[in-house]
């Protein structure tokens, strides 16, 4: 399952819906995956923080032992398709979460996920709330 920036988010601030999901999958033997996209969301708001030394320690924290899946070049081809279609649809969705829905769908795993509202627009994902 492929862990959406809002889940590690809410696991580093301790959010206890997200605390026991994690604890949930960890006992299911589900896959950890984030997405290099997701790093990079975490980082850039660490970097505007005041306090940027602390929230990249508990980043750091949150992801050690996750598998990272990169935005491989079929990964990008797959976010430039649902880009596409939502644009000609008429529905906006941020080119962020594009990137790691393309991840998703290419890698045919689930999404873990809080934004379910915009994912939803995502023909053929699988999502999961906490």
């Amino acid at each position: 399952m492929i862990f959406d920036t809002c889940f590690i988010i809410d696991l580093m601030n301790n959010d206890t819906d997200a605390v026991a999901k994690l604890h949930e999958l960890i006992k299911s033997d589900e896959p950890q995956l984030v997405t290099a996209v997701t790093i990079y969301e975490l980082f850039s708001g660490m970097t505007k923080s005041n306090k940027p030394e602390g929230e990249k320690n508990k980043i750091m924290k949150v992801l050690n032992g996750q598998v990272i899946l990169a935005l491989d070049n079929d990964s990008a081809q797959k976010a430039g398709e649902i880009d596409g279609t939502l644009i000609k649809e008429g529905k906006m969705v941020d080119p962020i979460d594009i990137l790691i829905a393309g991840i998703t769908l290419t890698k045919k795993e689930k999404l873990l996920t809080r934004n379910i509202r915009d994912f939803s627009k995502v023909k053929g994902i699988e999502l999961e709330s906490y």
